[in-house]
């Protein structure tokens, strides 16, 4: 277990399990981490590695057929595993804060922006008048850098560009001053530049507030800039863990070492980017021993027998692998 004085979230065997006519999916299988305050986490794997239903399983968002499990999931002192409905509710929104991928879907498009942004006041702030609200939605919108912001309020989403959209969620989502954000891919839908933009914002943010962030995405050259620790998700599973640093200058798993070697380097001559070979497997024919064993190059005998334990290679680095990339030696 994690220091409780300097940890926000703790989460113990996690299983995040879609029950079917075809059979059982395994979307998080077992998953253990801690997030202490004013860190940044970085979650990374590719599509259907279980990273968005992690957040989402923290938060109690998960419809049937999936079924939740853990021994515990701990937050700012507070049990969630325990908690009712309308316990999490006062939570979410609150306490916790989710911005999602796609603003087009995340704003309703009948609605002011600032009529969009009081709805959290009202429910998480009710002891705002109306003048007092209005004045907290200026303040945010000018947080996030929206010129005019006066102005602004009174529009509709379809009047702001991608990117401003964006920052209108970030804004909402910062309203109650949260201790915990989680953003779940928040630049996929913008193009390169404005996801600079967007995620230094949010660092920033996130830094001057002295709350935490969980960053969800596939790409790990944007959590390389980012974050102060990295998860990487391979089919429900973690498969690494441990700080940036670690993870991306010392990567012991194979497939952290296939992420990073398939992002461009501009200093390399290279005729083609790396690639890591096959597919993600059918989450319902799931390999026998370690899921990453059919595309690892490393790959042995007991690696298609046996399922990798987590092991730890010192300074909370830790890996799932039967031959880890580096030894304990190395650390």
């Amino acid at each position: 277990m994690a220091n409780e004085e300097t940890t926000l979230l703790d989460v113990q065997r996690l299983k995040t399990y879609f029950h079917t006519f075809k059979g059982v999916v395994k979307a998080v299988d077992d998953v253990s981490f801690s997030l202490k305050k004013g860190e940044i986490l970085g979650i990374v794997g590719e599509s259907g590695s279980g990273k968005s239903v992690t957040s989402f399983s923290i938060l109690k968002l998960v419809e049937e057929p999936g079924v939740v499990e853990a021994d515990s999931i701990l937050f700012d002192g507070k049990e969630l595993t325990k908690m009712s409905e309308k316990d999490m509710t006062q939570i979410r929104g609150k306490d916790i804060s989710m911005v999602f991928q796609d603003p087009m879907t995340s704003l309703n498009p009948l609605y002011t922006i600032q009529r969009q942004m009081e709805e959290v006041l009202i429910l998480h702030a009710p002891q705002m008048n109306a003048a007092q609200r209005k004045e907290r939605c200026i303040e945010l919108l000018r947080q996030v850098g929206i010129p005019n912001p006066e102005d602004r309020l009174k529009a509709y989403p379809h009047e702001f560009s991608g990117g401003m959209r964006q920052r209108v969620i970030i804004a909402i989502s910062l309203a109650t001053d949260p201790k915990l954000l989680i953003a779940d891919e928040p630049t996929t839908a913008l193009d390169v530049t404005i996801q600079a933009q967007i995620l230094r914002l949010m660092k920033k943010l996130v830094k001057e507030k002295h709350a935490s962030l969980i960053l969800i995405t596939h790409d790990l050259a944007v959590v390389s800039e980012m974050v102060d620790k990295i998860n990487v998700m391979y089919c429900g599973k973690l498969v690494e863990t441990g700080s940036n640093e670690d993870v991306v200058y010392h990567s012991a798993h194979p497939y952290t070492e296939g992420l990073l070697n398939s992002i461009p380097k501009l200093r390399e001559d290279r005729d083609r980017l790396e690639f890591i070979p096959g597919m993600v497997p059918n989450m319902f024919e799931l390999p026998q021993g370690c899921y990453f064993a059919p595309r690892c190059k490393y790959c042995q005998e007991i690696c298609n027998k046996e399922q990798p334990q987590m092991q730890d290679l010192g300074n909370d680095h830790k890996v799932a692998c039967h031959f880890p990339l580096i030894s304990k030696e190395v650390k």
